[in-house]
């Protein structure tokens, strides 16, 4: 399951970018901000009003920041699972880097009014 923020541009770009290239139908997504996401969240002892990054749950376990990229990007057939190679860098780096975009995600790339709508095609894959 990936948890992202539904109003923000890059995020979306993401699911998209994810939803085209996972084959085999691994994620299923949701949105930071639905009713869905936050229920997920509390019942894996997250408070979603403290979290303002990419999530992936994954066998009971939280993934957030750089180490959920690592989660989605890995389980991608080459040349994108190779994004685990990152990992030779430690992860307070990793997530410096991560938390700089995150922090002008919306400067950089914008927002929407509203959560993204799925396209049909996907639609069974989103929880909201």
């Amino acid at each position: 399951m990936i948890l992202f923020d539904g109003v923000c541009n890059l995020c979306n770009g993401l699911v998209r970018f994810i939803l085209k290239r996972d084959k085999k139908g691994l994620f299923r997504f949701g949105s930071l901000q639905s009713e869905a996401g936050r229920e997920l969240l509390n019942r894996h002892n997250t408070d979603p009003d403290k979290l303002n990054t990419l999530v992936v749950i994954e066998n009971g376990k939280v993934y957030t920041k750089a180490d959920a990229g690592f989660r989605i990007f890995t389980q991608l057939d080459f040349p994108w699972n190779l994004y685990g190679l990152f990992r030779v860098f430690p992860r307070f780096f990793r997530n410096a880097v991560y938390d700089f975009i995150a922090r002008n995600r919306y400067a950089w790339f914008g927002q929407r009014d509203e959560c993204m709508i799925p396209d049909k095609a996907y639609a069974d894959r989103f929880i909201d």
